[in-house]
């Protein structure tokens, strides 16, 4: 009971790291890549898709991205999403696809961006605390109930505590590399 536990908790935790990546990579650098479009959501035909399953990205050069929609008719909403999202670039289509230009970062630009980062890397721990207590709390339920012994709920507490440690230095590891990226010039 306390291995299901445990695993149960280390695939959630796996799962927080994989989304804290995912929006790492959304945040832009000085390059272009797709990656940074991944959670952009566009109103196709009236329900929100995201924009990776409407349309093909090509990177021709490091700050441009050409978007190529598969269906020319959402080629609009593409645009309007690309518009409203929170990467901070001017689309601009000619009629088949559109061309997204990545303006240079300033240097104020950049630390905003960092602080972004940090408010993800923040909220990806407090995520992971917080699975850990839920982890925690099954743990003492059974000791308390007599299922386990204390010192098996002891152990696993243990167990669990450095499971976290190591997923909350996986997420500073993420963060300290991404802030590199956004400051690298």
């Amino acid at each position: 009971m306390i291995e299901d536990i445990l695993v149960e908790a280390a695939d959630k935790m796996d799962s927080t790291i994989e989304n804290a990546k995912e929006d790492f990579s959304a945040i832009r650098t000085g390059r272009a890549h797709p990656g940074m479009y991944a959670k952009v959501m566009v109103d196709y035909y009236g329900s929100p898709t995201p924009l990776q399953q409407l349309a093909s990205f090509a990177t021709p050069d490091a700050r441009t991205i050409l978007i190529t929609p598969y269906d020319v008719t959402a080629l609009r909403e593409i645009e309007k999403a690309l518009g409203d999202s929170e990467v901070g670039a001017n689309p601009s289509n000619d009629g088949k696809t559109i061309r997204v230009i990545m303006p240079v970062l300033t240097e104020e630009r950049r630390k905003e961006y960092v602080k972004v980062v940090r408010g993800k890397g923040e909220d990806a721990k407090v995520a992971l605390r917080n699975l850990r207590r839920k982890a925690k709390d099954g743990i003492d339920k059974l000791v308390k109930d007599g299922e386990v012994g204390e010192d098996d709920g002891a152990r696993a507490e243990k167990e669990l505590d450095a499971l976290t440690k190591s997923h909350t230095d996986s997420i500073d590891d993420l963060l300290k590399r991404k802030e590199t990226e956004l400051l690298e010039v």
